[in-house]
């Protein structure tokens, strides 16, 4: 019967079972390497476009987090004048800049948002099979809660990214297997270097580089995914009596807040990797990176993709 399910036009499916979470050789985070189980589920081919996210707007009067002016309240001692429309815009430089400094590449940019990806000047005529981008989680929650999906957990994002394989990479150990590049992540000295032209969309295309061994296209690079489980350390998730946790969960909001900033937003788990990592600034473009992301921030080069778990596949909707 799921066959008949319209929901599932587009997915792949993944069956679940054991594999290996994380690594113990790159980012403290991604740490430790442990034995997980999840269920099966369905997931998108790919990060939603474009042109999906339109029909979702266009179905429902959908207004982004990035399109509204922030509520004063939620950001004390802000600045009024700052309060605007707007989503966070990679800058690329012009020469070498110190690389501890992010906000030398991002600017807070009024109007951007994921019809002008790149400032109120911009749009999406020639992207339409782009992912969508200057999404916030809560927006990608809506969207997925109209198409009859829901956002993946972290772990559920991994076993598919993994697609089988327990390497560095879904394909091996070498990024560029052979001296080909198959993912969309930074080429050249970041943030000022790249081979592409000036003013050149960094992300590609959806199926500009081959899929997985399940099928699934950019699950490495292009875009960051969010996925739904907040973020935490092993040590913050709570504690489980099996010794190969099932279908294991993030953290609570509360511990996802960052320590310097507890009365801050929440953080939810970005999986993937972007366009913008590069080998000696985020080499995060491998399925057990992670990254924290407040629920508030859009930013120009996140996205997602939906699932859609066995365990609702009962019947056609």
């Amino acid at each position: 019967m799921t066959a008949l399910d319209p929901r599932l036009a587009g997915m792949r499916r993944v069956d679940g079972g054991r594999f290996l979470m994380g690594s113990d050789d790159h980012y403290p985070e991604e740490a430790p390497r442990r034995p997980v189980r999840v269920d099966g589920f369905w997931i998108d081919q790919t990060p939603v476009t474009n042109r999906e996210f339109a029909a979702f707007v266009d179905a429902t009067g959908h207004v982004t987090v990035a399109e509204r002016a922030p509520d004063a309240a939620l950001y004390p001692g802000a600045d009024p004048a700052l309060l605007v429309p707007a989503s966070a815009c990679f800058q690329r430089q012009d020469r070498p800049v110190p690389l501890n400094d992010p906000f030398l590449w991002w600017a807070l940019v009024p109007g951007a948002d994921w019809r002008h990806p790149r400032g109120p000047d911009s749009a999406i005529f020639d992207l339409l099979d782009h992912p969508v981008v200057h999404i916030a989680y809560a927006d990608a929650e809506a969207y997925a809660a109209w198409a009859g999906k829901a956002l993946p957990t972290e772990a559920e994002w991994e076993c598919a990214a993994r697609a089988g394989c327990d390497t560095a990479y879904p394909w091996g150990e070498e990024r560029d297997p052979g001296g080909r590049r198959v993912a969309n992540y930074w080429q050249g000295g970041f943030p000022w270097q790249h081979p592409r032209l000036p003013g050149e969309a960094l992300t590609t295309a959806v199926g500009s580089f081959p899929p997985n061994a399940f099928g699934l296209i950019d699950m490495i690079g292009n875009v960051w995914e969010w996925t739904c489980d907040w973020y935490g350390t092993l040590d913050s998730a709570p504690p489980t009596s099996c010794c190969v946790p099932e279908n294991p969960r993030g953290t609570t909001e509360a511990a996802s807040r960052d320590a310097h900033d507890p009365a801050g937003f929440g953080r939810k788990v970005l999986k993937g990797g972007s366009h913008l990592c590069a080998e000696e600034y985020c080499r995060r473009y491998r399925p057990a990176a992670r990254y924290a992301q407040t629920v508030d921030s859009s930013t120009s080069h996140i996205g997602f993709r939906c699932v859609v778990r066995d365990m609702e596949t009962a019947a056609p909707r």
